[in-house]
């Protein structure tokens, strides 16, 4: 027994050294890790109440040394996240939260303004509805109405698709940066069926259609069977921020059933863009 005993420990010894040096790095990852839930509670920190604060009160709120807190506050005042007050050299939260605080109320506000539009277009079309916003170089759904038909287009909320070769994604690129449509372009049209256009020359020729006509055409570009029509909506800051789409079987929509929907799609966009502050140009 005590033979096996020792040739056990004899055994575990070589183990444990790599064990020892192993957790070296998680450490660091960790360190990294309470640093950033250090920064979120910083910012946490500030209310309507008290919205400066000192570095001396912000480290002992927090639980940790003055140092981190200020080095900390340096990297949040460079991205624009805090600002320094010169007077007092208190803290307050910066413009750049603003910034990411409008664009979380924008999609709620295009969502909660959209519904009972995407409702109305559904029952005019007797097709799938769905409201869309672009994220990078792909389209995430973020409001999706089946059609009552038992052969439909269907799309859950949060499903994401590239956008250069769908409907609404068209839609919303036509009014992006050039710089945009370079990059999606650098990074390569993937074909998700036969009939997607892969072509970059061909891409800008249809995002300058749809910029003309004020909608977007997909045939059976992203789905095998299916086609689909879609218009952007636009801010109070005239940007594009989001499109609405229908969609449904090649069977059912051919172009000139698809083409008619136009007009009913144009209208619920421009009206959703009404309804979250856009007033368009009034022509000279």
């Amino acid at each position: 027994m005590s033979t096996h005993h020792s040739s056990h420990l004899g055994n575990s010894k070589p183990s444990m050294g790599p064990s020892i040096q192993k957790p070296a790095s998680p450490p660091r990852e960790a360190k990294r890790l309470s640093s950033v839930a250090t920064a979120i509670a910083l910012l946490k920190a500030f209310s309507e109440d008290e919205v400066e604060i000192g570095i001396s009160s912000l480290a002992k709120r927090l639980g940790v040394a003055k140092s981190t807190v200020h080095r900390l506050a340096v990297t949040l005042v460079a991205e624009g996240m805090l600002e320094q007050n010169p007077e007092n050299e208190r803290y307050r939260l910066g413009i750049a939260l603003f910034g990411l605080g409008a664009l979380v109320r924008q999609r709620m506000d295009v969502s909660s303004e959209a519904r009972p539009h995407l409702f109305a277009l559904r029952e005019s079309t007797g097709e799938t509805v769905h409201l869309a916003i672009l994220d990078g170089s792909e389209i995430m759904y973020v409001y999706n109405l089946e059609s009552p038909q038992a052969i439909r287009m269907r799309s859950d909320i949060g499903v994401r698709k590239p956008a250069f070769c769908t409907a609404e994604g068209l839609a919303m690129l036509a009014f992006q940066p050039p710089s945009l449509i370079q990059d999606i372009v650098t990074r390569g049209l993937e074909p998700r069926t036969p009939k997607t256009n892969t072509n970059p020359e061909a891409l800008r020729k249809a995002l300058e259609r749809v910029r003309q006509q004020g909608y977007a055409v997909e045939d059976q570009e992203s789905e095998v069977g299916m086609r689909s029509i879609a218009a952007p909506i636009r801010n109070a800051a005239g940007e594009v921020v989001a499109a609405i789409g229908v969609a449904g079987p090649v069977q059912r929509l051919p172009n000139k059933i698809l083409m008619g929907f136009a007009p009913k799609v144009l209208d619920a966009a421009e009206t959703i863009s009404a309804r979250i502050g856009y007033r368009s140009r009034a022509p000279f």
